[in-house]
């Protein structure tokens, strides 16, 4: 029996879109009785097209060709607009390819959005029983789930309701649950479990992360939680443009999608540029990762402390008490921290000014990190002069002499975690702690 349980082989899905042409967004009922008549004499002469449309082709996915094995959880990633939801759609079967081939070796249930394969009429009990025969499988299977699938999806007290009047909340949890405890073979989920709350979120990684580990299915997971995908899928295929950029361990997957996607570096320099950002009050010039004798650091040794610098532009002050502040994110999306002064005394007149944040040696992990550049001010409220997400981008860098020198007793080897401090530490005897 062949380990390949879902193999697309250069998949394309094209769509034709309609364009108005320029000065017929606004259209009368008579334009659009007058154009239906020249439309049927052009039908019957042969001549010419409508003047009031162009149409245009557009690639949804293009060349795509991959391979998922059993038992893998892979993450789709990609900005919007990429194909991952018209990827799965062709997955389950909702849409055909334009191009290529797709082979799927076993049962796929999907959960795309709200309310995927439930009819509206039915109450939940019916949809489960429902759902389970499009998945092929008998009313005693069914039966012999459906406890579970009720106690997973907590709605015993709705179950005899149509589903029409359930919330959204409610719809996701049942979906979730036929689709996860039917066992299909292929689990298909899109960014829908958005929806629930947190702690059902939870609750869904954790069975997803059980139906792929422990019951040997395979997983295919969409989602812009990066610390999600990360925690779940161990492979993860990155979209853009319809095109598949790069298929590979989920942690390089990821960090290639925030380095190359925002095109990031460890200096940037705005005040040549004609792209403004910022307001009336303040703007952005620059930002640099530097060292303590101002050189611009792209990679940054483990055991050498650095500094985050902005350059911004007061252009009217107005009063106002700008406050800088960084983000900084790993390249897994996961916030590491926010930074800013602790105090601002003094109101800044206009001119230009370098706001510098001091990052400790033995602080940050090895791996890459990003940086965005703000500055706020609080009045009735928090007012966001600018955010440039993702400004920045450097690598800490931990070698095995960084390790060796910095490390007790000689320990070599990653260390879990975002921040690894040097921390100060004590110990003495328990007759000291009491004395004391």
């Amino acid at each position: 029996m062949s380990d390949v349980m879902i193999r697309v082989e250069n998949l394309g899905k094209k769509y034709v879109i309609g364009h108005q042409a320029e000065g017929a967004s606004y259209v009368a009922l008579r334009d659009v009785l007058a154009e239906g008549a020249k439309s049927l004499v052009r039908r019957f002469t042969g001549r010419g097209g409508s003047q009031r449309e162009t149409r245009e082709e557009f690639w949804a996915l293009k060349d795509v060709s991959f391979e998922v094995k059993r038992g893998e959880c892979v993450g789709i990633i990609g900005r919007n607009g990429a194909g991952k939801s018209t990827l799965l759609k062709i997955l389950s079967r909702i849409t055909e390819p334009t191009t290529g081939r797709i082979e799927l070796n076993g049962r796929v249930a999907s959960l795309l959005e709200v309310g995927t394969g439930f009819h509206p009429e039915l109450t939940g009990r019916e949809n489960i029983y429902l759902n389970g025969a499009i998945l092929g499988m008998s009313r005693r299977e069914i039966k012999a789930k459906f406890d579970e699938i009720v106690d997973f999806a907590e709605v015993e007290k709705f179950l005899d309701t149509p589903v029409k009047r359930y919330s959204s909340g409610m719809y996701v949890r049942l979906a979730f649950a036929v689709a996860a405890y039917l066992e299909p073979e292929i689990l298909v989920v899109d960014e829908v479990l958005a929806v629930g709350d947190a702690a059902f979120q939870k609750k869904c990684l954790g069975k997803m992360g059980d139906v792929a580990t422990k019951e040997g299915r395979t997983v295919l997971f969409v989602s812009h939680n990066m610390a999600m995908i990360t925690s779940l899928c161990q492979q993860a295929i990155l979209l853009n443009r319809g095109n598949l950029i790069k298929k590979g361990l989920v942690s390089d997957t990821i960090t290639f999608y925030f380095t190359e996607g925002n095109h990031s570096s460890s200096a940037i320099d705005f005040s040549k540029s004609h792209k403004k950002i910022g307001d009336q009050y303040v703007t952005l010039l620059g930002g640099y990762i530097r060292d303590c004798a101002q050189n611009i650091l792209t990679e940054v040794p483990i055991e050498q402390s650095f500094k985050i610098c902005m350059h911004y532009r007061v252009l009217n002050h107005n009063k106002i008490k700008f406050i800088p502040n960084f983000h900084i994110y790993k390249s897994d999306g996961v916030c590491v921290f926010v930074s800013s002064p602790p105090e601002m005394e003094e109101i800044q007149l206009e001119g230009d000014y370098v706001a510098e944040c001091y990052i400790p040696d033995n602080f940050l992990n090895d791996g890459t990190y990003f940086v965005g550049l703000a500055i706020s001010s609080f009045g009735s409220g928090v007012t966001v002069h600018f955010y440039e997400q993702n400004a920045l981008c450097f690598n800490v860098k931990d070698s095995l002499e960084a390790t060796v020198a910095t490390r007790q007793y000689g320990y070599v080897g990653p260390v879990p975690g975002v921040i690894r401090p040097t921390l100060q530490w004590r110990i003495v005897t328990n007759k000291e702690v009491v004395a004391a």
